[in-house]
């Protein structure tokens, strides 16, 4: 485990940084960067690709009007990719847009993403989002190779306190993300008519006759899943989700 790094982005904002080698020394890390103690957590996963624009308003809405407020409200961690794209980027913007003060936190690969004001050395590399204030940054130089991370990380933060996850539109790694969640335990909210992967496994979920991909009836089967329209009004998930993070020990429904 290294010493943690003091990021400062071009909008002026600051953020704490540490690189983990050994997921035993998560606890210790986390610590250094000022994450201590129980409290609950939001682990927000998937994408915002090929999104129509009505459906991508919602869903910006849905991090402006729901995810943020609840998060400021409980004072609740979240937890995300911390990269400057898709949902990642929405919560950020969403922190930054309320005005928020909870702590926003990023897990990534080292070997992906760009530190602010470091010279680019390839394309390939993702500049980490500006209003995330810690990061988390894990070995490996592959997207995906930071998903049981994410998960160990909510876990360890959220200690004996509540946690739940929110899967918006997502892929492939998308999928690995929320198998992590699953099996740690975490309650799984799926925002249908998101696209793609969440609207994968609401099909599934809906129509269980007809065959889907092995993961996914996985997910089904061992999961506590539920699913949310983003036609339905957003006070409804605004509820749903202050019940679980708010409550120790609630039956999901």
């Amino acid at each position: 485990m290294k010493e943690h790094l003091n990021l400062t982005f071009s909008n002026g904002q600051k953020a704490c940084a540490i690189e983990v080698d050994d997921s035993g020394d998560l606890p210790a890390a986390l610590s250094q960067i000022g994450l201590q103690g129980s409290r609950p957590v939001l682990v927000v996963i998937g994408g915002a690709s090929k999104m129509s624009e009505e459906s991508l308003a919602r869903l910006d809405q849905l991090f402006v009007e729901v995810l943020a407020p609840i998060a400021q409200q409980l004072q609740a961690l979240v937890v995300d990719g911390g990269t400057d794209a898709g949902v990642m980027q929405m919560m950020g913007q969403a922190r930054a847009e309320i005005a928020g003060t909870f702590p926003l936190v990023g897990i990534a690969p080292v070997g992906r993403i760009v530190l602010p004001d470091a010279p680019p050395v390839s394309t390939e590399k993702t500049p980490l989002e500006p209003n995330h204030t810690h990061f988390v940054l894990i070995p490996g130089s592959t997207w995906g190779d930071e998903s049981p991370w994410l998960s160990r990380v909510a876990t360890t933060l959220a200690g004996e306190a509540p946690s739940i996850t929110v899967l918006a539109n997502g892929g492939e790694i998308a999928l690995v993300d929320a198998s992590e969640n699953i099996k740690a335990g975490r309650p799984l909210v799926v925002l249908a008519g998101s696209g793609r992967l969440a609207d994968e496994i609401t099909r599934a979920s809906r129509y269980p006759e007809q065959q889907a991909r092995e993961l996914i009836t996985k997910l089904l089967q061992e999961g506590h899943l539920t699913l949310f329209d983003l036609s339905e009004p957003l006070t409804e998930l605004s509820q749903l989700l202050r019940e679980w993070l708010t409550q120790k020990g609630l039956t999901w429904r």
